[in-house]
């Protein structure tokens, strides 16, 4: 999203279509560290990179970057909310291809998540590795969309009215669908809403699913769950881990300060179904994903990185995309992160190489 200043306290089975593998991708130009830069007990950093910041491919500029996925040649696909849709190579993460993204009007999108599907069923490739179809939300609407490779659009899923923008439903605009993610099987579709609906409480946020029968059938609405944000704080992406739990990040921005960024695990397994709850102030015996810390990015030792404005930390900045890259061989995963620079001159494109440890349980 188009970030704008919110009151946060800075001190306080992969799908599939994207395939895990032992090997992640080098990050270009990297600030390399060890495995024991901890940022906390279960997650650490590995290296970080500027390269992209305030460059050009196909004079298009690369920047404003939402999201992540892994495609299923291996290479990065990295979304633009300025309806980019870039494909990364894998170990250099510079630019192979760029295409622009529309909606059904040839309108631009304000491109926030992003899913790498199995090939649609008229347009599987003919021959070597499958392309897969991008599955990929706009915060206008909102919306979920359907694009094969070179940006054609395909379709689009069901959206409930209550998830969309008022005075058509009951989200505020630019708060809506921040993340998007594939559960391991590749039959349950999961939205993540940046902000909580009117009449819900603040900072309890909905959680959107759909499901399919078959790879190849149309998804529909499912199941609906609502999670609990830090003070202050938004969801910027979720990205589903092979076991089947959620990689939250929590994001937020005080002028002056700089960013709060949280990496969560959650666990929907006995969360409610919220789809038929029109307000959730969790104290209504509701139950909400259960959450626990992974680590505050504040605390990663910062590798010598710079900022272009204040931060607690200058290795942050407005990160918002998130994928898993492989494992190590002790198991832990590989992230990819990214953080979107708004193309403002104060922020930064940045890649970030993280290794994370998940726990047995999730005990929020």
């Amino acid at each position: 999203m188009r970030l704008r200043s919110v009151l946060a306290t800075v001190t306080a089975g992969l799908a599939a279509a994207t395939s895990l593998t032992a090997a992640g991708p080098a990050v270009a130009g990297p600030v390399a560290a060890p495995s024991a830069n901890a940022c906390s007990p279960a997650v650490s950093i590995e290296s970080y990179s500027d390269a992209l910041d305030k460059t050009t491919y196909d004079n298009t500029f690369v920047g404003n970057l939402s999201a992540l996925a892994v495609d299923r040649d291996g290479r990065i696909a990295a979304l633009s909310d300025r309806s980019s849709l870039f494909t990364l190579d894998r170990k250099t993460l510079k630019p192979t291809s760029v295409v622009n993204l529309t909606d059904e009007k040839g309108a631009a999108l304000d491109s926030e998540g992003l899913v790498v599907d199995l090939p649609h069923s008229r347009l599987r490739s003919s021959g070597g590795t499958p392309t897969g179809t991008r599955l990929v939300t706009s915060e206008t609407e909102p919306s979920v969309r359907r694009y094969e490779r070179d940006g054609t659009l395909v379709g689009g899923l069901p959206v409930p009215d209550a998830l969309k923008v008022a005075p058509a439903g009951r989200a505020t605009s630019n708060q809506t669908f921040e993340g998007l993610t594939l559960l391991p099987g590749g039959h349950t579709l999961l939205a993540a809403m940046e902000g909580a609906l009117s009449g819900d409480t603040t900072g309890i946020v909905r959680f959107q699913t759909w499901e399919r029968g078959t790879e190849h059938s149309d998804f529909r609405l499912s199941a609906q769950y609502g999670y609990r944000t830090d003070t202050g704080l938004g969801v910027s992406e979720a990205q589903a881990t092979p076991d089947g739990r959620l990689l939250v990040l929590e994001r937020g921005f005080t002028s002056g300060l700089g960013n709060t960024v949280r990496l969560y695990l959650a666990d929907l397994r006995h969360a409610t179904d919220t789809s038929h709850i029109d307000t959730l102030t969790g104290q209504d015996g509701v139950g909400l994903a259960r959450k626990t810390l992974l680590a505050d990015l504040v605390n990663c030792p910062s590798l010598g990185a710079q900022a272009k404005q204040p931060q607690p930390n200058p290795l942050l900045d407005n990160i918002e995309g998130l994928t898993i890259t492989g494992r190590t061989p002790d198991g832990r995963l590989k992230l990819l992160l990214v953080s979107d620079d708004n193309q403002n001159v104060v922020q930064t494109t940045r890649l970030y190489s993280l290794l994370a440890r998940l726990p047995h349980t999730v005990n929020g």
